[in-house]
């Protein structure tokens, strides 16, 4: 059988290298558009979207409602209200933009110093954006009616926050001011930015190919916290009128007051004059933006032999009826020489009187007393050449050298308030702590922190309500720094400045009162030597004596009104201190603890209160003092200026034959004991080179006669014998003092181991002594 020829094959043959060629060029062609939209859509994803958006959208950050300052009582101090801004997408203004600018000019440009709102800025601002540009920002109703009036296509509105004070210039450097943003510039408005600034929101307008606006979503802000401050907004009120009225009468370049609870630290006004009315931005005075109570320093002068004379009582052993010889007036130490008022030439007189006659020799003999380093940690102690942690932002820790960098004679001028510079704040600290028994107590000014509006029942008023006693459990950076006992007795030496000494002008109507004057000469910054026109005048006290309720400092720069007497501490601040705490006691319904007198009644036997106040240069190292502005923190806002503003006082002292009676707790410590005492030989004095404690009774004794027998006669009058409490408990120490008529401050627990009156001095019914109780 014949076979079949082979089927013929009627496609062409495939050639398999070609294949493999059109298929690796189809896998690289694909894998090519792979890497382009992953590029595309992945690492590019966010510019695309953001390309998207911008061109897709128009949006703006909604600020958010800043949180509110209230006083002590809820009192709104700084708050914040919805008002109406005006914006424009230029796009849609389209050739409009300069007539629109020039029309929207005339009525939002009101004031001239505004650049913001000018026809030219505002053209500006419409040609270089398409979609969003600011008109005029945060407008009063009247100008956003008229700006509605005109119509104008592509102008909108848009609510926004505002920060408004509605007691104008009250507590203005405490509370500080906002930007335009609401970002705080100044104040607890700065301190507290982050807290009180809360989380933006967003308004975003959708747009069309044509830039339509085709609707708009909006993300609410967050809230910022609210403040609580310490500050009553009552007792800011009255220090802030009494010192502008002074400041005024004395035509003086500013002046601070700061008023403090002293048991808590809590300050309740601080008060500077100039201030400025943070409503009013455009107009700020940039010169009275500081707040001069913590970034501003001082040469404390006389306020600081208060610290002395507590440290001497305290680390010394010192007492306040002890013998210091001022010398006539004139000590030289290392070749140089102390002088007190050249009227002033006091001889052996007891601590207490160089005290309320502000003896430079006294001062200087008590930190002699101590040395240098003893001193100096107390003066540490006490809070000085520290930032005392307050919440206010610039403060700054003063200028202390440490002893190894003081000068021979540095000891003595230090002693007295020179080459050293503090705050109006710390000398408040200071006072307040000898006031509340011994134990400094950190300034503050912010109660709490909270996201609670007025209204809320969480959040209620806190009511300044004085008190006699320390808290519980003490805050962070208090601690003791002189003993119950050492502040009783200087509680009584100060009153004795007021009854007696410099600080006359202070004394109060129906309130036993105590503090300490001080005059500073001003240092020239270009000569670095003491000025002698330019003063500086202060006075910190508290009141009332027995149970202190407030603590207040006074200091006014550069008095210039009147003579030279009259720009003393003593006739200067101490009035200050008067008017003020007069009200605020009266105001917080402080029990009166003397008899009230008529106005006329008011005058005191001491004349020209501010006589023995007077400053004189006694060579402190105010060179070396000023060079130590570069130890300084770098933060520290006495860096920033060419020298502190500093000023020295040497405070002199002047005695008057005729003084009134001391009536405070150490009232006639001269007159009983210390006639009997050196009647009958003793001594218990200080002296200077080794001088014979026989000398003759010291001057600062109460008027005493001697008998025809030889004795010492003193008019007892209504006046009793301080019974010996030594050894008995609280219960018979109350009874046995009601019985003879006296009060009782206890110290302590136990059984009585010391007290100021000592047994059998003579007193006025109703004193009150203080006995330390210890187990």
């Amino acid at each position: 059988m014949k076979q079949a020829p082979p089927r013929q094959n009627l496609t062409a043959p495939i050639r398999r290298i070609r294949f493999a060629y059109v298929a690796l060029f189809f896998c690289f062609w694909t894998g090519i558009i792979g890497l382009r939209l992953v590029w595309l859509q992945v690492v590019r994803h966010g510019h695309y979207v953001h390309t998207a958006a911008l061109q897709q959208q128009s949006g703006f950050l909604v600020a958010p409602r800043r949180g509110l300052l209230y006083d002590r009582n809820l009192r709104e101090l700084a708050m914040t209200v919805s008002v109406d801004s005006v914006f424009a997408i230029p796009s849609e203004l389209g050739d409009n933009k300069e007539s629109a600018a020039e029309l929207l000019a005339e009525i939002v440009h009101a004031d001239p110093a505004d650049s913001f709102t000018s026809k030219q800025q505002m053209l500006a601002r419409f040609n270089a954006s398409h979609g969003f540009a600011w008109v005029a920002r945060k407008l009063d109703p009247e100008t956003i009616t008229r700006v509605r009036e005109l119509n104008l296509k592509g102008v909108y509105f848009q609510k926004e926050f505002k920060r408004f004070y509605p007691n104008g210039d009250l507590a203005a450097q405490v509370l500080g001011y906002v930007g335009t943003d609401d970002n705080g510039l100044g104040g607890l408005e700065l301190r507290f930015d982050d807290e009180m600034h809360g989380a933006p929101g967003h308004m975003i307008t959708a747009l069309d190919a044509k830039r339509h606006v085709l609707g708009s979503d909006e993300i609410q802000p967050m809230p910022g916290e609210n403040l609580v401050l310490s500050i009553d907004a009552n007792i800011q009120y009255i220090a802030e009128r009494a010192l502008d009225a002074q400041v005024e009468k004395m035509k003086a370049l500013h002046g601070t007051v700061v008023v403090q609870d002293p048991h808590t630290g809590q300050i309740l006004a601080l008060a500077i004059s100039p201030r400025f009315n943070p409503n009013d931005q455009r107009h700020m005075d940039a010169s009275v933006l500081t707040n001069l109570a913590v970034s501003d320093v001082y040469e404390p002068g006389s306020t600081f032999k208060l610290v002395t004379y507590s440290a001497a009582l305290d680390g010394a052993g010192v007492e306040p009826t002890d013998i210091v010889d001022c010398q006539g007036g004139a000590m030289t130490m290392y070749g140089r020489t102390l002088h007190d008022d050249h009227s002033d030439h006091f001889g052996r007189v007891t601590v207490q009187y160089a005290l309320e006659h502000s003896s430079d020799v006294g001062a200087a003999k008590m930190a002699l007393k101590l040395g240098s380093q003893k001193f100096y940690d107390y003066v540490k102690g006490f809070g000085f050449g520290d930032r005392s942690g307050i919440e206010l932002p610039s403060e700054t820790r003063g200028l202390l050298r440490t002893p190894k960098r003081w000068g021979a004679t540095s000891i003595l001028s230090i002693a007295i308030g020179q080459e050293i510079g503090v705050t109006p704040v710390q000398l408040v600290t200071m006072v307040s702590a000898i006031a509340n028994g011994g134990v400094y107590m950190p300034p503050h000014v912010l109660l709490e922190s909270t996201d609670q509006m007025k209204g809320d029942p969480r959040l209620l008023p806190t009511a300044f309500r004085p008190s006699n006693q320390l808290p519980e459990k003490l805050p962070e950076g208090a601690h003791r720094v002189i003993s119950e006992l050492t502040s009783a007795k200087m509680r009584a030496m100060m009153q004795g400045i007021i009854v007696e000494g410099t600080g006359s002008k202070a004394a109060l109507n129906g309130y036993s009162a105590a503090g300490k004057t001080g005059t500073a000469n001003k240092v020239d910054q270009a000569t670095h030597t003491y000025s002698h026109t330019k003063l500086v005048a202060s006075f910190a006290g508290f009141a009332p004596v027995s149970n202190p309720a407030i603590s207040v400092a006074v200091v006014i720069d550069n008095p210039t009104a009147g003579g030279a007497a009259s720009h003393y501490g003593g006739t200067t601040s101490a009035p200050v201190f008067a008017d003020v705490a007069q009200q605020v006691l009266e105001y917080l319904g402080v029990p009166h603890d003397q008899p009230l007198k008529a106005k006329k009644g008011l005058q005191v036997a001491v004349k020209d209160a501010g006589a023995g106040d007077a400053p004189s240069d006694s060579g402190a190292d105010v060179g070396a003092m000023l060079a130590d502005v570069s130890n300084l923190p770098s933060d520290d806002p006495l860096r920033s200026v060419a020298g502190p503003s500093v000023a020295a006082t040497e405070p002199v002292s002047q005695v008057h034959k005729v003084v009134a009676k001391p009536q405070g707790v150490m009232a006639l410590f001269p007159a009983k004991v210390l006639a009997a005492f050196h009647a009958g030989g003793g001594s218990n004095s200080i002296l200077n080179d080794g001088e014979s404690a026989k000398a003759d009774a010291p001057r600062a004794v109460s008027p005493v006669q001697r008998s025809d027998s030889g004795g010492y006669v003193v008019d007892a009058g209504q006046q009793v014998a301080v019974p010996s409490f030594a050894g008995a408990g609280l219960r018979a120490v109350v009874v046995q003092a009601g019985q003879a008529g006296l009060r009782i401050q206890p110290m302590g627990s136990g059984l009585a181991r010391e007290q100021a009156p000592a047994a059998g001095t003579m007193v006025p019914t109703g004193t009150e002594v203080v006995v330390h109780f210890s187990r």
